[in-house]
């Protein structure tokens, strides 16, 4: 395995448990652990090219039928990522997500298709976002930024704040995720 790729693994590995595990912690690794590692691969090798990322591709499509979990290979995310729980969570292909992102069960990052925000979101780094929330549109979500369960975001958030509500309203906190982003990388 590629250095890159295996530090990438470990970033994410590294949210949920020190390293090196032990041996119960790897027996019991979680799904939507071994869903982020397989993730990792598909995305690595599907920009290499070849027959690997097909597979790995292939792999992730499996997994995604058992897990409800959907992030294609093309979304760009940095070390750090994190699912906390099984189940719904969907990316659009054309995201991009930072480092240390938490993602909770119920979420869509999506597209927006018409009007001034057509496109997909870019998520910063320290991002949490909970259960249930919405992020849509051409955003930019900044650094250090909580989205609170059931929030509807499709407008820019700056840095170091809380989103909350149907529509969002965005509250200026400094250190918005302390305490939400354990283990950061």
């Amino acid at each position: 395995m590629d250095k890159e790729l295996k530090r990438l693994i470990e970033s994410d590995i590294k949210r949920v448990y020190d390293l090196p595990m032990s041996f119960k912690q790897k027996f019991f690794f979680p799904l939507q652990m071994k869903y982020l590692k397989l993730w990792r691969k598909a995305s690595y090798y599907r920009k290499k090219g070849g027959l690997k990322g097909k597979f790995y591709a292939l792999k992730l499509e499996k997994l995604t039928e058992k897990t409800h979990i959907l992030i294609p290979p093309e979304v760009s995310a940095g070390q750090g990522l994190y699912i906390g729980h099984l189940g719904r969570v969907i990316i659009h292909p054309d995201a991009v997500l930072g480092r240390n992102v938490n993602l909770s069960t119920g979420i869509t990052i999506g597209q927006a298709n018409r009007g001034s925000k057509k496109g997909t979101p870019v998520i910063g780094d320290e991002v949490w976002i909970g259960t249930n929330a919405v992020i849509v549109g051409n955003i930019k979500i900044g650094n250090d930024v909580l989205i609170a369960p059931g929030a509807y975001v499709n407008f820019d958030v700056p840095d170091h704040s809380i989103v909350m509500g149907n529509p969002g309203v965005v509250h200026e906190k400094e250190n918005a995720t302390q305490g939400y982003i354990n283990r950061k990388v």
